[in-house]
């Protein structure tokens, strides 16, 4: 029974989704297994700020807080998971700076440019993508990735084929 209530879950959460755009290869998904590691939650270790972080999410969470609330950045950079991570900085958010929606995404890029530094691997997938659409695809997230209907901001994948593109035209 309880597989069953999964499936019809999973089949509502995507059901205004078009998988033709999944399968036409002109588009990279951050949750495909092949280019997870553009995921923040994958385990790829981002040295930043003078500290090692688990992951990019731990390190972006964490950010939130380094001036307003000290003590609970120190918290997200030791939590167990990049969920946790994401949990802890979402029941805290009213203690984020007031100019977080600002200055976020110049967050998220320089992560994400020391992640690529210090991690080949995930500079070989980046190449790998050639000129094709980079998407984090979240059914849940409309800002960093494009939401249920595919119609979010991609931010995070922006980010990706921003720093892909610098790169490919040095």
């Amino acid at each position: 029974a309880l597989n069953r209530i999964n499936n019809y879950m999973k089949n509502i959460r995507y059901q205004n989704r078009d998988s033709r755009l999944e399968t036409s290869g002109k588009i990279i998904g951050c949750y495909e297994r092949e280019f997870y590691c553009f995921s923040n939650f994958s385990s790829f270790a981002v040295k930043w700020k003078g500290k090692v972080w688990s992951t990019s999410e731990h390190a972006y969470q964490a950010a939130h807080f380094f001036k307003t609330a000290p003590a609970l950045a120190k918290q997200i950079h030791k939590a167990k998971s990049a969920h946790e991570a994401y949990k802890l900085a979402k029941a805290n958010v009213d203690k984020a700076p007031k100019n977080w929606n600002e200055i976020k995404v110049l967050v998220m890029e320089d992560i994400v440019r020391h992640k690529l530094k210090q991690n080949p691997y995930v500079m070989h997938k980046l190449m790998q993508t050639g000129k094709r659409l980079i998407v984090e695809d979240s059914p849940k997230d409309n800002f960093w990735g494009w939401g249920s209907k595919r119609n979010g901001r991609n931010e995070l994948g922006k980010v990706w084929m921003k720093i892909r593109d610098e790169i490919n035209n040095k």
